[in-house]
């Protein structure tokens, strides 16, 4: 089967950890991946955001990276690129008819994403292929302005799209329950969405392997992501006061020589010196995906303390490194950690009990090594790539059958 991955901002290729650069990166990356390893052909279409870029690149064996032209060729914040979604979405037209290479089934990540792949099938159906259409959203608007309020960037438009976008493409991928109920209260009909969770590389993220050095004699908390303000990262610098002797050490952000005009590592460092835990907190910004097993290995305990979170990879790649977890009780983050079997979840924003729950499982060595044990057992038996990109091929095959040929007029009316 021949799959187009549209990911308008998030490019497997990029460094993650920078603002626009996540979890939806890093989804997109290991799925095509392991779509490709089940014998699929996927292609990748991401927009060109630098000059020297190729139009294709190989990724991996069977997936390949197209770079797409879409307003000026440098980066641009995601909730700005909404109006070069019409270009974006002729230009995988005139690719998928120039190339030979037209796709059996679609799949859009995120809202802006969904629009452009519509407009382009619907344009391609006019000269006879009409590939069905699948839409992870991997945010949600309504989640965000909830959490932000005036705070919110998003175009003004964006619920209304991702309502409309929800009753017209063929089949929704959620990411966990919390996520269904948000889609059901924007008028979304159940029956077309099936929950499928973003996986975890099992051959990366294991216990055994090289660790990233750690001070001696001193536990480690770990955090991961990107430096933005509802990751929660200021949470954790004032909890680790409750956690004495502990370091804190934060994954993500800009690469270590960027952090130093980053305004949110800046508040963080004085956050940090503000607490009197400033000689324990260490800031290492962004890595290479490929050092991040040896960062979590290291750690005694890893915290995820979001607002709000649509799924969350950091737990699971936790888990799957033997690693216990101290989560906010948000999102996608109540399905993968189970409370007091493979971690903790406490309540969000809430920096003592997040403190209280990590000081209490640093102190208690058997019960951190059995939520360990706990947490690599659920990582490997229900988080696989090849079980999730199983899963979905169910629901491409599905789509491809029962896909009825004039959907997209509800987004169509909506966007006009």
């Amino acid at each position: 089967m021949r799959i187009a991955m549209i990911s308008e901002h998030a490019s497997p290729l990029a460094l993650l950890g920078s603002v626009d650069a996540g979890g939806q990166n890093a989804h997109v990356a290991e799925l095509s991946a392991a779509l490709a390893g089940m014998g699929h052909e996927v292609r990748v279409y991401t927009r060109r955001d630098g000059v020297d870029l190729p139009e294709l690149v190989p990724f991996a064996d069977g997936v390949d990276v197209v770079h797409i032209p879409a307003g000026p060729a440098e980066p641009v914040p995601k909730d700005a690129l909404l109006p070069y979604m019409k270009q974006f979405s002729r230009a995988l037209v005139h690719r998928w008819q120039g190339s030979g290479w037209t796709p059996d089934i679609v799949h859009a990540h995120f809202w802006m994403s969904g629009l452009a792949a519509v407009w382009a099938i619907r344009d391609l159906s006019r000269f006879g292929a009409r590939p069905p259409l699948v839409l992870t959203y991997h945010a949600l608007g309504s989640v965000k302005r909830r959490y932000q309020g005036l705070a919110d960037t998003s175009p003004p438009a964006r619920i209304d799209y991702e309502r409309a976008l929800g009753r017209s493409v063929d089949r929704i991928v959620a990411q966990c329950a919390d996520e269904v109920a948000e889609l059901v209260l924007l008028g979304v009909p159940a029956e077309r969405i099936t929950v499928i969770p973003s996986g975890v590389d099992l051959g990366r993220f294991s216990p055994d392997g090289p660790r990233a050095e750690a001070a001696a004699g001193r536990p480690r908390v770990l955090s991961v992501g990107r430096l933005v303000e509802r990751k929660g990262f200021a949470d954790l610098v004032q909890a680790m006061t409750l956690v004495q002797d502990a370091e804190c050490v934060v994954v993500g952000g800009p690469p270590e020589a960027g952090l130093a005009t980053d305004p949110v590592a800046h508040r963080l460092r004085e956050l940090a010196d503000a607490w009197r835990v400033g000689d324990r907190v260490r800031l290492v910004g962004a890595v290479p995906r490929e050092e991040m097993a040896a960062w979590y290995r290291s750690a005694d305990v890893v915290v995820c303390a979001p607002w709000y979170e649509p799924f969350g990879l950091t737990p699971l790649e936790a888990m799957a490194c033997g690693v216990p977890v101290v989560a906010s009780a948000v999102g996608g983050l109540t399905d993968t950690v189970v409370d007091q079997v493979t971690g903790v979840l406490v309540r969000p924003r809430d920096p003592r009990a997040l403190g209280v729950a990590v000081r209490r499982l640093l102190a208690d060595p058997a019960r951190r090594a059995a939520y360990a044990a706990a947490a690599l057992e659920r990582a490997r038996a229900a988080y696989s790539w090849h079980r999730m990109a199983t899963r979905l091929s169910e629901v491409y095959a599905a789509a491809a059958v029962l896909a009825p040929p004039e959907r997209g007029g509800d987004v169509m009316t909506a966007v006009g």
